[in-house]
């Protein structure tokens, strides 16, 4: 017997916290975490040696600094960073988004700091 699977609304779980840089894990797939935090601020510049990094903004506005350039983007876009590309995400104000990254990975990446999140909360 088959079990359908759960629906998951975003907004809902988003809901269920207030504090910034520390995303939850909505689901899981294919060696993937989906998770979803609330943004504010400048996070730590790091890079993911052996995995791309997705991101997804639901609410608000998300840039990333790159050595190179900066990418602004809103609700509905995303930008998918290579992997052991240096890039630092920021928002001047609080912006939601989702995030796609392999199972365990740190949130800094190679360059632990206060921000670094290692075990996520699955909500």
């Amino acid at each position: 017997m088959t079990v359908a699977p759960e629906v998951v609304n975003l907004a809902e779980r988003l809901a269920t916290f207030a504090d910034h840089w520390n995303p939850r894990i909505v689901g899981r797939y294919n060696g993937n975490e989906l998770r979803v935090a609330k943004v504010l601020g400048e996070f730590t510049w790091h890079r993911h040696a052996d995995t791309d990094e997705l991101f997804l903004v639901l609410a608000g506005r998300l840039s990333i600094r790159f050595r190179d350039a900066v990418r602004t983007f809103g609700p509905g876009e995303l930008v998918v960073v290579p992997r052991g590309t240096e890039h630092q995400p920021f928002a001047e104000a609080e912006c939601h988004v989702l995030l796609v990254d392999r199972e365990g990975e740190p949130t800094t990446g190679d360059a632990p700091s206060h921000l670094t999140r290692e075990q996520l909360d699955a909500i």
